[in-house]
């Protein structure tokens, strides 16, 4: 099916907790409050070797966008006042899903309410943005080469949008989606991670499109293999679990960024680094933080951060090749259109 109003106005990502279920109200409450700074009255479970546990399902699902809007200019957190007509706003956009008006007569549009979460969590550290730094809160200007590359792709893909399946998103193909990282970014539906810990590796299990993550702990270097979410290792600094991801693909499109539409938006570099912190921070509340280093793209590194939230599992399958039939419908499509303006 054709992806489209992803990112408008909420966000990315989610996890994990073993027999943890949902946060108590009063966690939630103090969460919501600000910042989600760590309680010095509070500790985590540990596992037998010291670690805090980190294991469990979580979910990223959010009001607060990636970006922030142009009107908050400098303002780093939301009055109660603006939180609260942000969490309204992203309730109304969710809803107005089932009313949108399709293209074309015979398009059947796009998700509607009744796959989408509206932002139930709202805005647990009252945010403006997702992104912390630069300290606008916006994303980082592309660099000149990156700049021409992109809209010459763009320019491409408006006149060559469905030519064959390599001109669509990685999305469209299942082959991955952007929740998988990273960075584990949200979108609007299935905002849901699992993590899996010993005591030399982390396994995180993204709900959409099932993609897992294995990384490592016990000090091995990276490999030196592309891969579509890259190579993870993991160390702990105190009680914080930071991995650090390399060798991408370069292949991969990204949401937040003038990527939305076709197979040919903005990608990674292979050159590209992130770097992950995981911290348990209160009663089922895990936060995460990220950093992207990618010279090949931006200006300069930008960093976000997003208060995982403790949710009941199981995590159930989603399948996405399977009964897949929005492919080759779409192409079939494209090439009923060609014969029809007698291309």
């Amino acid at each position: 099916m054709r992806v489209r109003n992803l990112l408008p106005g909420f966000v990315i990502l989610a996890s994990l907790c073993s027999g943890q279920g949902a946060p108590p109200a009063n966690a939630k409450k103090a969460a919501a409050r600000g910042p989600a700074a760590k309680s010095s009255a509070w500790s985590p479970a540990r596992l037998p070797g010291g670690k805090p546990d980190l294991s469990g399902y979580w979910s990223n699902n959010t009001a607060t966008p990636l970006e922030r809007p142009a009107a908050l200019a400098t303002k780093e957190f939301l009055t109660d006042e603006e939180a609260k007509r942000l969490e309204i706003e992203s309730r109304d956009r969710t809803r107005a899903s089932d009313r949108q008006k399709t293209e074309r007569p015979n398009e059947v549009g796009d998700y509607n309410a009744i796959f989408k979460e509206d932002g139930r969590w709202a805005l647990p550290n009252k945010r403006s943005s997702i992104i912390t730094e630069p300290k606008d809160g916006r994303m980082p200007r592309l660099t000149p080469e990156a700049r021409k590359k992109f809209d010459a792709d763009q320019q491409y893909h408006k006149l060559h949008p469905h030519d064959g399946p390599e001109d669509m998103t990685t999305i469209e193909r299942c082959i991955t989606w952007i929740t998988s990282g990273p960075p584990m970014l949200p979108t609007f539906y299935n905002n849901n991670y699992q993590l899996i810990q010993t005591h030399d590796s982390v396994m995180i299990v993204a709900e959409m499109i099932h993609d897992t993550r294995i990384i490592p702990l016990d000090g091995r270097p990276h490999e030196n293999i592309p891969q579509w979410t890259g190579d993870s290792r993991g160390h702990w600094e105190g009680d914080t679990l930071v991995v650090e991801t390399v060798n991408f693909n370069g292949r991969r499109g990204w949401f937040g960024t003038p990527m939305v539409e076709g197979g040919g938006g903005k990608r990674p570099d292979q050159k590209m680094k992130v770097t992950e912190r995981f911290t348990r921070t209160a009663a089922g509340i895990l936060l995460y933080q990220f950093t992207v280093d990618d010279p090949g793209i931006y200006t300069q590194p930008w960093s976000g951060e997003i208060p995982l939230r403790a949710v009941s599992g199981p995590i159930y399958e989603y399948a996405c090749h399977e009964g897949n039939y929005g492919m080759p419908l779409i192409l079939t499509g494209a090439r009923a259109d060609e014969r029809k303006a007698g291309k």
